[in-house]
């Protein structure tokens, strides 16, 4: 890949910080677009200063902008005054459960500011590829209407043709989103038309639980970040229904950036992927309060709520099908305890223990 100017928002956030990392290790010059909303989201604890200044002493090509996407102007000028050769977009106001305090917040920062970052590839740099992290709540609870069993430590597809998972085909409409996963798919969809009405490089990333050892990880955000953090510091963990044996599939965030790199490659106008941990990295809760007690040495102590949180998904597994056949070079690089380990170091980083 020849040497590119990249645009990554959300550039402090879990997502976006590997991204900085990678492409400016391969010398690409990165701009990257954070104000640290996490904070006004989560307070104190989704604080994403740490990363950013962890960026800054580790990067060499990688310039900062304090700016919010919903500053419709800002954005514009950005895109006069830089000729990006492709953006990843990874800002978003992401908890399912904050969206229902805050609806307006949540529609503006994850649809209109979505709206604003399209117009202004459309009006300035119309041949830059461009990747939506988009999200599986874009589906709603259908996912649940697939047959499951039970099992002792998690719930599983009953059918054996939904060994894979969950596809593209999945409808979006007619079910419950929640307010969050509702302003996303508002955004998904509007990605999706920029690709094939205007005939634009975009592509949307329908994402499973990402996750890896950059994630200011929070109750309400950032399952085995957050997970991970009260373990190791003896602090309740809450299971919300399903007896904690809701499955998730888990993906490293290194394994998005590299799925964003193969779209920037090769774009293919309005295509939507689901893109997750896949079987092989799904885990459920149970389950992974025993590899993390294993990993950290630290007994996870937690409660239970028998109030599943509206509109939660109890088994979902990324079908990676379409990914994988139309970027062949993609592959998994960590499975779930390689996930954990990486997130156990960087939680022990911050804390100044002694690994």
């Amino acid at each position: 890949m020849a040497l590119l100017r990249v645009l990554v928002t959300g550039s402090s956030g879990l997502i976006g910080s590997e991204a900085v990392e990678y492409f400016d290790g391969q010398g690409h010059r990165v701009v990257g677009v954070d104000n640290n909303m996490r904070r006004v989201f989560f307070g104190p604890e989704g604080d994403t200063t740490w990363n950013l200044n962890r960026l800054k002493n580790s990067t060499r090509h990688f310039e900062h902008r304090e700016l919010d996407i919903r500053d419709r102007e800002g954005i514009f000028s950005l895109f006069r005054e830089c000729r990006f050769d492709a953006v990843l977009h990874c800002a978003a106001q992401p908890s399912h459960d904050k969206a229902r305090e805050i609806p307006l917040v949540d529609f503006e920062v994850n649809a209109v500011g979505t709206a604003n970052l399209l117009e202004a590839l459309r009006q300035f740099r119309p041949e830059a590829p461009f990747v939506f992290l988009s999200t599986n709540k874009v589906y709603g609870d259908a996912p649940n209407e697939k047959p499951l069993v039970e099992l002792p430590t998690r719930y599983d597809y009953a059918e054996t043709s939904d060994s894979n998972g969950i596809s593209e085909e999945c409808r979006i409409d007619r079910t419950t989103h929640s307010v969050f996963g509702a302003s996303k798919a508002a955004a998904d969809i509007l990605a999706q038309e920029y690709g094939r009405y205007f005939g634009l490089p975009v592509g949307v990333f329908r994402g499973g639980c990402l996750t890896g050892p950059n994630h200011s990880g929070v109750q309400l955000h950032g399952f085995l970040s957050y997970l991970v953090k009260v373990a190791m510091a003896g602090k309740p963990y809450t299971v919300f229904g399903y007896q904690g044996k809701q499955v998730r599939d888990n993906i490293h965030s290194f394994d998005v950036v590299r799925a964003a790199e193969e779209f920037f490659l090769s774009p293919k106008p309005g295509e939507v992927y689901n893109i997750g941990g896949g079987r092989e990295n799904s885990v459920s809760i149970l389950e992974a309060f025993e590899r993390i007690e294993r990993i950290t040495g630290k007994k996870v102590c937690w409660e239970y709520r028998d109030e599943p949180r509206k509109g939660d998904h109890i088994c979902y597994i990324s079908d990676l099908r379409k990914l994988r056949a139309h970027f062949p070079s993609w592959h998994l690089t960590c499975g779930v305890d390689q996930i954990l380990q990486d997130i156990t170091e960087s939680e022990r980083r911050q804390l100044g223990v002694a690994q």
